[in-house]
């Protein structure tokens, strides 16, 4: 008998009936339908901003950090009004209709080019971008909060998580293989309304699969469903709870590491490449990130999930290396970005597993099961600090070093991208890797704390 099976004997009203097909589906559509969105936001706002938009690249550094750092305070908000949410629907899955139309909407909004100057196109491009942000973890937060009360199995929940994790590939696929291309094709000359026009289509498909979602996912731990669970306790979930800050504190090194990449292709394929095609190739090339997410359940039953966490940030450590060392070479840069992706496709589904453990873990210590704040917070806070960073720090880079938008870059301005794109993302994964190190004692207890909720309940 495996680990996984011994875990779910001891966990008290485990699921008996099988989650079907379509409610998989309909739970990884929520990440497909987040990242058709989201990862146009990541990978093209910076490019939109200073090449498109017309932002000074310094302005547009100001704003990708004031955005983040704004929303990363709105984090804990979305995690609590889920877990105060009383409804026959749950307590996570009601926001999918209820934030699905804001989302999309705000979205397009983001990328559109309204004919204003000077400081209002600056509070256009900072508010729409903020609300779109917003709205994106408010919706993105219920997907992780909603997965502890999908299964109780732990097992089962991996499998779940990674039906997500490919969802979120293929939407991340799209955006990244075509988004470029469908710019082109419906803008023409004009990449401002190119831009818009594309994210709108996105936004129309991403509010028909949040709907879908909605209709097709189901909580099973009603016991917990129509409890609204004070604020204060909701914080005193995270008191000792050490699990959850390292888990945090890697997926922060990952979201690091994965922005700072993806902000810069466009850039290092635009000015050292000097062939802006190899953005589509090379993000459709991550479409392989699926081949980690597809090995994450061979992997945890044959080593534990902290050590598989770990063998994806050093595999996309290696890459990143490789990628810098790969030059003009694309046969070996096409490699070394699949390679890069396969490690993250690991790292990045990971932590939403082990977030539900941490809810585990902040039960056994302070009696409090804030399943929608742990999950939310935890996966919410490393993404937004992750990726706020991620985007500023390469564009100071670019604009210390003498960046100009739309024109030939000096050898120094060159070298400040090469960075940002392979060197700094391997230093960020190699830092995850150490701080994950911290959570192997961690993950050596969850089999007793299963065993120790269960008998408590039991008690009651």
């Amino acid at each position: 008998m495996d680990m996984d099976q011994t875990k779910a004997e001891h966990v008290p009203n485990v699921q008996k009936k099988e989650l079907t097909l379509k409610n998989r589906l309909a739970y990884a559509g929520t990440d497909a339908a987040g990242n058709l969105l989201y990862c146009t936001l990541t990978s093209f706002i910076n490019f939109f901003h200073t090449d498109v938009f017309g932002l000074s690249i310094g302005v547009a550094a100001t704003i990708a950090l004031t955005v983040r750092i704004i929303n990363t305070l709105t984090v804990p908000l979305w995690g609590l009004a889920i877990d105060k949410t009383k409804s026959k629907y749950g307590k996570a899955r009601p926001w999918f209709a209820r934030l699905a139309i804001p989302f999309g909407t705000f979205m397009a909004l983001t990328f559109l080019t309204p004919n204003l100057g000077g400081g209002a196109k600056v509070a256009y491009a900072a508010f729409t971008y903020l609300t779109a942000s917003i709205l994106y973890t408010g919706i993105s937060t219920p997907i992780t909060a909603i997965l502890p009360n999908l299964s109780n199995n732990s097992f089962e929940r991996t499998k779940l998580n990674s039906y997500r994790m490919i969802g979120g590939n293929v939407g991340y696929f799209i955006t990244a293989t075509f988004t470029l291309t469908l710019v082109s094709v419906l803008g023409g000359a004009n990449r401002q309304l190119g831009f818009f026009f594309t994210v709108l289509i996105y936004a129309l498909v991403s509010i028909f699969m949040f709907f879908f979602a909605f209709k097709n996912t189901k909580e099973v731990n009603s016991e917990t469903v129509g409890k609204s669970l004070p604020v204060r306790e909701s914080f005193k979930a995270l008191k000792a709870n050490w699990p959850w800050v390292i888990i945090v504190l890697g997926s922060m090194c990952y979201w690091l590491g994965n922005s700072t990449r993806t902000s810069s292709l466009i850039y290092y394929a635009r000015y050292n490449l000097e062939n802006q095609n190899y953005v589509s190739i090379l993000n459709g090339l991550v479409l392989t990130q699926m081949l980690g997410v597809i090995s994450i359940p061979f992997l945890v039953k044959h080593f534990s999930k902290t050590t598989t966490m770990i063998i994806g940030f050093l595999m996309a450590a290696v890459g990143q290396v490789m990628l810098g060392a790969a030059g003009g070479n694309f046969p070996m840069l096409a490699a070394m970005w699949v390679l890069t992706s396969i490690g993250t496709g690991i790292t990045v589904s990971m932590p939403f597993a082990m977030l539900s453990d941490t809810v585990d873990y902040g039960e056994f210590k302070t009696g409090i099961r804030a399943s929608g704040f742990l999950t939310a917070v935890g996966s919410a806070v490393g993404l937004q600090v992750g990726t706020g960073f991620g985007d500023f720090i390469p564009l100071k880079l670019m604009q210390h070093f003498g960046y100009v938008a739309n024109q030939a870059q000096t050898s120094e301005a060159l070298k400040a991208i090469k960075f940002g794109f392979a060197y700094l993302p391997a230093i960020f994964f190699v830092i995850g890797a150490l701080v994950m190190l911290l959570y192997v004692r961690f993950e050596k207890q969850e089999a007793h704390i299963l065993t120790e909720l269960e008998r408590r309940r039991l008690s009651e």
